[in-house]
């Protein structure tokens, strides 16, 4: 009710009314961050990142195999969670999971020459299959903040 004289008030004066939950004072028990110009640099940074820190573990992983395999991975999660952290959202785990997963596909093809960075064996597998599920978990088990305290009242 109170929308609609606001709206109408708003016409009477020629200025556009907002719309939408925020014109009508509903809290949300959570934010859509949007994907200002400041978070999609974030997001670009944090996948770049991604496909660096996938190459330097492909490297090590193969180089030192139980020692390295398990650096490799942990360097994933801790950038996934990181990025997670950073961006506050799930957007901020899956940006450098997407870099990673890209640069390990790319990694993982053969060159004409027949030069190749992963070899089929245990810790290659570990490293590809480990990193994909490291991102997933990091990603979907995102807890997000409390809402806001007006969103677990419901009598008010």
């Amino acid at each position: 009710m109170s929308g609609d004289k606001s709206r109408r008030a708003a016409a009477s004066s020629g200025k556009a009314a907002p719309a939408g939950p925020a014109a009508q004072g509903v809290d949300l028990p959570f934010g859509f961050g949007g994907f200002g110009a400041g978070r999609t640099a974030v997001l670009l940074a944090l996948f770049v990142l991604g496909a660096v820190v996938a190459v330097g573990g492909a490297l090590v992983q193969g180089g030192w195999f139980p020692g390295g395999l398990l650096l490799a991975l942990l360097g994933a999660a801790g950038l996934f969670h990181g990025g997670a952290r950073l961006a506050r959202g799930r957007a901020g785990a899956v940006a450098p999971a997407a870099g990673w997963v890209l640069a390990v596909i790319l990694l993982t093809a053969s060159r004409p020459e027949g030069d190749f960075l992963f070899g089929a064996g245990l810790g290659s597998y570990l490293f590809l299959l480990g990193g994909m599920a490291v991102a997933v978990m990091c990603a979907t088990f995102w807890l997000p903040g409390q809402p806001p305290a007006s969103a677990a009242r419901l009598g008010k």
